[in-house]
């Protein structure tokens, strides 16, 4: 019989780290639990976001130019808006961001149907429709040329002139690396264009993260601060993070909610949620990245003190891929009833 004194001499030393790790690890993941489960409604303040596909306010040429011409009757019946609108106040959805992207290379905004804003905007009342606009950055947003600025503010005036009742934009420009100056300088222009009142949001990036170096899909701390002084409200993605397993990422949503609330300036803080599938791709598994998984390391961030008053809700990425059993999953889980 081997002695324990012996267990712990060359080579048995060896032996016996690597059984304890071997057994230590696989029970330690076990246990670890860095996500949370409320029920209650703790964190639901009622006025939660979500992204809306193009169609609600979109021209019959972007019909046409996307061969979606069989689908205008999905957007353009006033009861389907009517039963859109009631799906998401039932769930306390309360910031509308309906896709109005990519923006044209001179900086104009895709083309609308002015009835069917007016009609989205009857049935909306009492929520804040905000069009999302934008679109990638180099090949539609050009923020480095002050002309394409220049033009893109005067569209979005154009916009609120013709459509009031627009509660303000989101500008979303992906990607965008962290100190990028244009876009501050493009937050400035368009701020100072955009009527008095209006809600200037950001489709915000996380903070960085080991697990995923890429700068140009992560700000920093300085950076973020810079973008949410010109803002009104941040709308962070958190998501496409290339995260593989369901715990680091509750572990990273829950770094990330208090990170971007202390960092937002005292700003709105809407935190983004994945309901969307892009199966195939490196920087999104949605068997990991998914709304389970980030509700619970949600609920973990906020747990760490009192919710800070600058913290409106989550945002649902995005409406037209959310199926029955997530929107049963978030009632159950998030929703105060």
């Amino acid at each position: 019989m081997i002695s324990l004194k012996r267990l712990w001499r060359p080579p048995w030393r060896t032996v016996m780290v690597g059984a304890i790790l071997l057994i230590g690890l696989p029970v330690g993941y076990g246990l670890w639990q860095p996500g949370m489960d409320i029920r209650d409604g703790h964190h639901d303040r009622s006025s939660n976001g979500i992204w809306v596909a193009h169609g609600w306010l979109g021209a019959d040429e972007w019909f046409i130019k996307n061969g979606k011409t069989n689908e205008f009757s999905l957007y353009r019946d006033p009861a389907r808006i009517r039963g859109l609108a009631a799906k998401l106040k039932r769930h306390h959805i309360t910031d509308v961001f309906p896709h109005l992207c990519p923006v044209e290379p001179n900086g104009s905004l895709p083309a609308t149907d002015s009835q069917q804003v007016e009609r989205f905007l009857d049935e909306f009342s009492g929520c804040r429709v905000m069009p999302w606009i934008g679109g990638p950055s180099g090949s539609s947003v050009r923020a480095n040329k002050p002309a394409w600025r220049t033009n893109f503010a005067g569209h979005v005036l154009e916009l609120f002139r013709d459509h009031p009742r627009f509660a303000g934009v989101q500008l979303n420009v992906e990607p965008l690396t962290s100190g990028d100056t244009d876009f501050l300088l493009l937050l400035d222009e368009l701020r100072a264009a955009m009527p008095p009142g209006k809600i200037l949001s950001v489709a915000a990036y996380p903070p960085p993260t080991r697990w995923q170096p890429y700068p140009d899909v992560h700000w920093d701390e300085s950076y973020f601060r810079e973008v949410a002084r010109r803002a009104d409200q941040m709308a962070v993605m958190m998501y496409d993070a290339g995260q593989r397993n369901p715990k680091t990422y509750q572990r990273l949503m829950a770094d990330w909610t208090t990170e971007v609330l202390a960092w937002s300036e005292g700003k709105a803080v809407l935190l983004g949620v994945p309901t969307y599938e892009d199966a195939g791709v490196n920087y999104h598994d949605p068997k990991v990245e998914n709304l389970t998984n980030a509700l619970l390391g949600i609920h973990s961030g906020l747990t760490h003190s009192a919710l800070p008053s600058n913290y409106q809700g989550v945002a649902i990425y995005c409406d037209w891929e959310t199926d029955e059993a997530e929107w049963t999953y978030f009632r159950e889980h998030f929703v105060k009833q």
